[in-house]
């Protein structure tokens, strides 16, 4: 009998995912381009299930039963690349090769595009949980022909997390919208991160809370709107000391954000599909800027950071009930922001949609979102019912009733969080970021008619008026009278 899979590329994640397969049944052939790892892998876990050994990729796509199915799990670009020339030599029509690494989904267009040509099926999925998602079941999110999912979905489905019955993973759209989708997943998590350790600064910085004290604090908000995962392991991180000199592990931390490149795609497509997510971008710069210890250091002391010395304790809320009453507003300033996050990446998917001719249906993605992955919260259960039916699905996030409501009820506490951090020289780049994208929103008039006027000036760029239809052009080197162009 055929292997039913094959997979190359056991690193941690490609292993716990051959590993996830072979627990649910299915016979899994093995490549590494050092064997090394592949034998590490059958000695350490053979009794999980049926793994079929093989030194090359020749060998492993003979070990495949009809269609054949290739996994690759290797180093985004150039890797995956090589792989796949070396796979398209051996593979015949019909036969699906797989990347469920975290390609960028413009390659996985191109590559898609590619084999089509030679018959093959090429689909890029993307999958979310890190290692121990791979292992006991990821947030899948597989993207290519839909017909290549009739043979691959069963498989995936299996091995995917489960939220109450319903596993989460579904085919979500033609060539790279897969890895589109993991993508702005990756970019709402970067955002949630930030704006996570955001709250953490200001109630640190300006209500004296440390960090054990904090960690009770997200415990408490995981029972409240905010549940989630990334605020659960928050309050593990928060109580943690460190083992050699007894502080809080998070201050013996470097406080220099690492980043692999998913949220810096996310806000530059952002801009190509011309989609604002603000949010996703200040986190990214967010990263970047902590990343700048050396100029840090230098602007620190030319600059000293620090709060007012002649303000009091009670003027930054820290003691009694205005401690208390800012540590709410915080919380609420946070749900707010994060609720700005989500809107911006469903904005941002819909776009897309519009862009490359996808059929994203947001109510799915939203719901392979719920366990499995980094950003798994509560409040998907809340976006997926704003998206249900066909007919008056909003337009923005933000223009849903429960989140309306939401806004509404955060709003003041919003606005003296975001006024507190700048007044006391507290960064919330994201906390700022989303309530200017909100306010934005909801203007009637914004600045961009001087910049159209500027434009106009120095560039003949044109302007339209709110008047009359047409395009116009001033001629404010000459006479200054408006033509029609």
């Amino acid at each position: 009998m055929g292997a039913d899979i094959g997979v190359t590329g056991l690193a941690v994640m490609g292993a716990n995912l051959a590993r996830n397969l072979a627990r649910n049944g299915y016979t899994v052939a093995l490549h590494n381009r050092t064997s090394a790892r592949t034998d590490a892998l059958i000695n350490s876990y053979s009794n999980e299930g049926t793994f079929v050994r093989t030194e090359s990729l020749a060998e492993l796509v003979e070990s495949l039963e009809r269609p054949r199915r290739v996994l690759i799990m290797v180093k985004a670009g150039a890797a995956v690349d090589a792989v796949i020339d070396e796979l398209t030599g051996l593979l015949e029509e019909g036969d699906i090769v797989i990347d469920a690494g975290n390609s960028f989904y413009e390659e996985t267009r191109r590559r898609e595009a590619a084999l089509a040509e030679k018959g093959l099926h090429f689909v890029g999925v993307g999958v979310s949980g890190g290692e121990e998602g791979a292992l006991n079941g990821p947030s899948i999110m597989p993207g290519g022909s839909k017909k290549s999912y009739e043979s691959l979905g069963p498989m995936l489905e299996k091995i995917a997390a489960d939220y109450n019955g319903e596993p989460c993973c579904a085919w979500v759209g033609t060539d790279g919208a897969g890895h589109f989708v993991k993508m702005v997943h990756n970019g709402i998590e970067y955002a949630d991160m930030q704006v996570i350790g955001e709250a953490f600064d200001l109630m640190r910085s300006l209500a004296g809370l440390e960090p054990a004290e904090q960690a009770g604090v997200f415990r408490e908000w995981n029972t409240t709107d905010l549940a989630s995962y990334l605020i659960e392991i928050t309050s593990e991180v928060l109580e943690q000391e460190d083992e050699l000199t007894g502080r809080p592990l998070v201050d013996v931390i470097v406080d220099a954000a690492g980043q692999k490149g998913t949220g810096r795609w996310t806000a530059i497509s952002g801009l190509e599909v011309g989609s604002p997510v603000t949010t996703i971008a200040e986190s990214v710069f967010a990263r970047s800027i902590s990343s700048q210890l050396g100029l840090r250091e230098i602007t620190n002391q030319v600059f000293p950071a620090g709060i007012n010395e002649a303000v009091t304790a009670e003027e930054l809320y820290g003691s009694g009930d205005a401690r208390q009453d800012f540590v709410e507003d915080v919380r609420k300033a946070l749900y707010a922001s994060k609720l700005v996050s989500y809107a911006q990446g469903f904005d941002m998917l819909t776009a897309a949609a519009q862009e490359y001719g996808w059929e994203l249906d947001m109510r799915t993605i939203a719901s392979l979102w719920r366990a499995g992955c980094i950003i798994r919260a509560d409040l998907l259960d809340t976006i997926m019912k704003a998206y249900e039916g066909s007919e008056e699905q909003p337009r923005n996030l933000l223009l849903a009733e429960e989140f309306t409501e939401a806004i509404a009820e955060c709003l003041p506490a919003w606005r003296r969080v975001v006024a507190a951090a700048a007044t006391y020289g507290v960064p919330a780049p994201v906390f700022s970021s989303s309530l200017a994208y909100y306010d934005s929103l909801r203007r009637d008039r914004l600045p961009a008619s001087l910049t159209q006027g500027l434009r106009d000036y120095f560039g003949a760029h044109t302007y339209q008026r709110v008047d009359k239809p047409g395009t116009f052009h001033t001629r404010w080197s000459d006479d200054r009278t408006e033509t029609e162009v």
